[in-house]
């Protein structure tokens, strides 16, 4: 079929490289490309899982973690008002 597209400059040059590389017509390369980007659609992202290593804080014991975003913001106010002291 033939039909008309708008392609950006930046892959339009990535696409003729790699047709250069690889020895293909720049219509396969387009082609090739399209099928691979279709193909992926809906499909998930296969790649390496993510983890995070978990470290203990050694909360003192006296902390409620029910209640972590309210000392948060208490130790940000003394935080502050160390500073604020600090200036004079």
């Amino acid at each position: 079929m033939r039909t008309t597209l708008t392609i950006d400059d930046d892959l339009m040059l990535r696409i003729r490289k790699k047709a250069e590389e690889t020895g293909i017509s720049l219509k396969d390369a387009v082609n090739l490309a399209l099928r691979r980007g279709v193909e992926a659609i809906g499909r998930p992202a296969t790649g390496r899982s993510f983890s995070c290593r978990t470290y203990s804080l050694g909360h003192p014991p006296s902390v409620d973690l029910d209640r972590a975003l309210d000392l948060a913001e208490r130790l940000e106010d003394e935080e502050i008002a160390r500073k604020l002291e600090l200036r004079k």
